[in-house]
Parts: structure tokens; C-alpha cells; sequence
């Protein structure tokens, strides 16, 4: 069948142009929805951002205001820990 590359060839080049005609149709549909997701995009980052910045500030306050609690266990667990070192000889490497 000599004539089927041919017509192979043109099924090809006629379904290559067919996609190019759809493609340039739906181009205002896909360049509207492109936009579309770069703003939810835009808006998610946003938020998450703040929800970030919340917490890291709720983090803050929190550790200001348990500062009565915590640096005084702190000072205790250093010193005994310093008196457990100076009680022990020297350290071996």
C-alpha cells in the first residue's frame, strides 16, 4: 500500500493543526485560570506566613510569661549539675 505513509502523514499534520486551532480557543480560558491559581497561590502563602508569625509570637509571650518557672529550674539543674562535674575529678576525653 504505497499510498498509506502519505496519508499517514497528513492525518498527522491535519490533527497537529486541529490541536493547534483548539489550543489557541481555549487560550483565554487557560491564560483566566492560570491567574486564578497564582492568587490562591498568593493568598495561601499569606496566610500561611501569618499563621507562622502568630505562632512564633504566641511561642514568645509564652516563654515571658512561664520566665517565673522556668529560669529558676534551670539555674537549679545547672548548678547541681555543675556540683555533680567539680565532685566527679576531671573528665576523661
Amino acid at each position: 500500500m504505497p499510498g498509506f505513509r502519505d496519508m499517514k502523514t497528513f492525518l498527522k499534520v491535519t490533527l497537529l493543526v486541529v490541536a493547534a486551532l483548539i489550543a489557541v480557543k481555549l487560550l483565554p480560558l487557560t491564560f483566566v485560570l492560570g491567574c486564578v491559581l497564582a492568587l490562591a497561590l498568593a493568598v495561601l502563602a499569606a496566610v500561611g506566613v501569618s499563621v507562622i508569625a502568630l505562632l512564633f509570637g504566641l511561642a514568645i509571650v509564652l516563654a515571658a510569661v512561664l520566665s517565673p518557672v522556668w529560669v529558676p529550674v534551670l539555674a537549679i539543674i545547672g548548678l547541681i549539675s555543675l556540683l555533680r562535674r567539680s565532685s566527679r575529678g576531671p573528665a576523661v576525653a
